[in-house]
């Protein structure tokens, strides 16, 4: 079940099984103007990928049913979806090593919006860079 959010330069990935947190982190996206498209496992993250889609930045949580949100990243990674800064969001230190060792760019506790912010600018600028 994916939906998407328009109005963007940037396509942002958001992989999240608890709701009210899917809702709290699009509805920051949105604030960003981020084009966001939402699914809730691992596994409906990695079918995009299979299936063609691209994305700037892939935010992922990391206990989910079906896949976790490392073994998405490993899979995705594997894929030769280099370019992607993938952020693993988890208030769990041993998550934070999981998501490193799976090819994590990046690993929060909490995403605020000021996080969010200067991770849509890093993103932002690699994005300008690569198609200069």
């Amino acid at each position: 079940m994916a939906f998407q959010t328009e109005g963007s330069n940037l396509r942002a990935l958001l992989v999240e099984d608890i709701k009210v947190n899917r809702m709290i982190l699009s509805a920051m996206l949105r604030k960003f103007q981020v084009e966001t498209t939402v699914v809730q496992n691992g596994k409906e993250a990695v079918e995009l990928f299979l299936g063609g889609e691209t994305f700037d930045i892939v935010l992922t949580d990391n206990l989910m049913p079906i896949m976790t949100g490392p073994e998405a990243i490993s899979k995705i990674r594997a894929m030769g979806a280099t370019t992607v800064m993938i952020v693993g969001v988890s208030v769990d230190a041993h998550s934070m090593e999981e998501f490193k060792d799976a090819g994590a760019d990046l690993c929060v506790p909490k995403l605020k919006l000021e996080i969010l912010e200067d991770i849509l600018q890093e993103t932002r600028s690699k994005k300008n860079k690569s198609s200069a």
